[in-house]
């Protein structure tokens, strides 16, 4: 079990704070996720931008504000994001700032393209997008079919992406797709598609700057159409489709040309998927606690819901678990058992939280409580971020079959 020490109560205090500001906001973004100028300047939103920034690539102003420690980065991480999800997990997903984008550009991108990459983000008001799946390929990543061609003067990009997060608003993200049909040939683009060209430079409007309407209608540069898709759940997550045709980029798009062969493209994914999902997991945990906190302080008469004290003590054991994936991963990123056991659990818990909490409201709960019921919604995503079950399964199994299990 992880022992909190000073700076990471500091981090859970700080982002509970910033949770609380988010769940204010939640059920308006639910109701309009175009509409988000009201809450650019928020301060849930504030921090999640500063805190998510590398110190170098910050405005002035917030170069104070303490960042992630590059040692226990992922746990730091997970502790934030368990408390932002307490306050509401879209709103975190809703935020625009480096994101999934920025794990990715960190890991494989040089001193130029990090500093374009957080440049585009500088103002606050312009979303990153991580363009990895595809409909017909789910979560074999290395079947892509989005490719690169090489001509004279560049290359070209050609392909479809799907379920992308703010991808139909977003500014500046990462592409990936293949120059030749072995895993190795899959690489990460920096992509700007207000600009339509991997070249540094092109400060893009509409989608990447203002409130979102109107940003997947197929605006934009040539080659590029965007679409939003329509959400159930984690509606701020904007999850759109991308297709892109014959988009010129240039040389400098390919994240990753100063290192090996071997730790470009695919590599850099996996090692960003390790990551991410023990954040999901984090989300995931978050909004369990958020919703039996909810029913325990909205519950009729004087004795508690049936059940609260299993549920409660089911998060707090998930909640655990969770950070100590995260310290695994901060020890060894190319490991995939941990986060995959920590998905896996945090994923069906929040799943057997909605469904008590639809139970011990009684028939009319989620009528009544518009909020619990969002997060109802909400969960269900969860399973589809960064692998599904099955996928984690495997994972799993393969950590028991190899002996990751017992390191």
């Amino acid at each position: 079990m992880i022992e909190f020490d000073r700076r990471l109560r500091e981090i859970r205090g700080t982002a509970a704070e910033a949770g609380a500001d988010l769940r204010e906001r939640a059920l308006a973004v639910d109701a309009d996720p175009h509409s988000m100028e009201q809450h650019f300047d928020s301060p849930g939103f504030h921090l999640i931008r500063t805190i998510t920034t590398p110190v170098e690539h910050r405005p002035s102003a917030d170069r104070g504000t303490a960042g992630f420690t590059p040692g226990r980065k992922s746990l730091e991480t997970a502790v934030s994001v368990v408390e932002l999800a307490r306050g509401d997990a879209a709103m975190l997903l809703a935020c625009p700032g480096p994101g999934l984008a920025g794990v990715i550009v960190d890991l494989l991108g040089d001193d130029a393209q990090r500093e374009r990459f957080y440049g585009r983000l500088a103002d606050g008001r312009t979303w990153s997008f991580f363009a990895m799946t595809e409909a017909e390929r789910g979560n074999d990543a290395t079947a892509m079919e989005t490719r690169v061609d090489s001509r004279d003067d560049g290359f070209l990009l050609t392909g479809r992406k799907r379920y992308i997060g703010n991808a139909a608003r977003g500014g500046i993200g990462v592409v990936f797709a293949r120059t030749g049909r072995s895993p190795m040939s899959i690489r990460a683009l920096l992509v700007e598609p207000e600009a339509g060209t991997g070249a540094a430079g092109g400060t893009g409007t509409g989608a990447g700057t203002g409130t979102g309407t109107g940003a997947g209608t197929g605006a934009g540069a040539a080659g590029w159409h965007r679409t939003p898709l329509e959400m159930v759940g984690l509606r701020g997550a904007y999850l759109s489709e991308i297709a892109m045709e014959n988009v010129p980029v240039a040389e400098d798009a390919f994240l990753g040309n100063h290192l090996p062969v071997t730790r470009r493209g695919i590599w850099g994914a996996v090692k960003t998927f390790n990551e991410m999902r023990v954040q999901i997991a984090a989300l995931a945990v978050g909004t369990s606690l958020a919703m039996a906190e909810y029913v325990r302080d909205h519950s009729a008469g004087t004795s508690q819901p049936a059940g609260l004290d299993l549920v409660l003590a089911r998060a707090e054991a998930a909640r655990h678990l969770v950070y100590d994936a995260a310290a695994c991963v901060d020890r060894d990123p190319e490991r995939s058992y941990p986060s995959s056991v920590a998905k896996l659990a945090a994923n069906q818990l929040a799943m057997d939280t909605a469904r008590w909490s639809a139970r011990a409201l009684g028939p009319a709960g989620h009528l009544t409580h518009p909020l619990l019921e969002k997060w109802a919604r909400d969960v269900c995503g969860f399973e589809f971020m960064e692998g599904t079950a099955n996928i984690q399964r495997l994972h799993v199994e393969k950590g028991y079959r190899t002996g990751d299990a017992d390191a």
